[in-house]
């Protein structure tokens, strides 16, 4: 079956769509939860390969995503955290599912999108909140947590190692004026890279800012912790990560069956653990698909097979 998009417009370019889509779906009836629904592309392709009897769950917290949903009686997209997921799952009476995907990071969109603050490319409002319904948005990060806090957020989530350097210097300029756009952001900041690495180094103290704003990583543990009570023996987790931080909980989730990484073995041996992973190694974007694509140079796919 054909499914039209509503919207238009390029929200988003999927990243590795034909082999999550080919690793996700073993039954052409079966019931999909698409957990990063964005542009809808990944949705897209997963509505067109499944049956008539076939059923989508999608799920963004972003309310632009929702001018791109598809006009197909399978799905049914919700607005909501995808840490949530099970929860809506169960209000909608599906206690098991046959796969579930997620394209986890930052849209193209919101990339693209100068007002939200997610890019070093625009000067914008420090925002970066993916619902912007939610409270703590980046400006109040910047100009409210104390020095600890900011130099907490940008050692464990931009792995910055000079990362007390950065807050004592953002906490002085705040006292001269609030931090308040992104070129702000960039000027507080000046001359404390180096110019070769200036660029790199500024990208990973707006992801630090992004992630602590948005809960991303307590979301992907639960995410991962509630797709093994729903996955169905045999079903798939096909989850597209963008940096190391989420890769390396991924990882060990389905290697281990924790976030840390250490294998427990029952008295035959056999790991004990809800997922088995489907290969040792993450699934890189070709060539072919880097150079259409740049956004894909980053993204790590793995897949875990829900073990009996």
């Amino acid at each position: 079956m054909n499914s039209q998009l509503e919207g238009s417009g390029e929200y988003h370019i999927p990243v590795l769509l034909q082999e999550s889509v080919e690793a996700l779906i073993t039954n052409l009836d079966g019931i999909y939860v698409d957990l990063t629904f964005g542009g809808g592309g990944h949705s897209l392709a997963i509505l067109d390969r499944l049956s008539e009897t076939g059923k989508l769950f999608a799920f963004d917290q972003d309310e632009d995503a929702f001018r791109n949903k598809p006009n197909d009686k399978r799905l049914v997209l919700i607005k909501a955290n995808f840490r949530f997921f099970e929860n809506y799952l169960r209000y909608h009476q599906i206690h098991t599912v046959d796969g579930v995907l997620a394209d986890l990071g930052v849209s193209s969109y919101q990339f693209d999108t100068g007002s939200r603050g997610f890019s070093i490319r625009f000067d914008a409002p420090l925002d970066m909140r993916m619902d912007r319904k939610q409270p703590l948005h980046a400006q109040k990060v910047l100009n409210e947590y104390d020095e600890k806090q900011l130099a907490d957020v940008f050692y464990y989530y931009g792995e910055l190692r000079n990362a007390r350097q950065l807050a004592a210097k953002i906490v002085q300029i705040r006292r001269q004026h609030p931090i308040l756009t992104t070129t702000d952001l960039k000027n507080a900041l000046k001359g404390i890279f180096k110019p070769q690495h200036e660029k790199d180094l500024m990208i990973q103290v707006f992801q630090a800012i992004r992630i602590e704003v948005n809960g991303e990583l307590d979301a992907l543990k639960e995410m991962l912790e509630q797709s093994a009570r729903v996955i169905k023996p045999g079903g798939k987790l096909v989850v597209i990560s963008y940096h190391s931080l989420e890769d390396r909980l991924v990882k060990n989730f389905l290697r281990a069956g924790n976030f840390e990484g250490e294998q427990q073995k029952d008295l035959y041996g056999n790991v004990i653990a809800p997922f088995k992973p489907q290969s040792a190694k993450a699934i890189t974007a070709t060539e072919d698909e880097v150079k259409r694509n740049p956004r894909s140079r980053s993204a790590r796919m793995r897949i875990g097979i829900r073990n009996n």
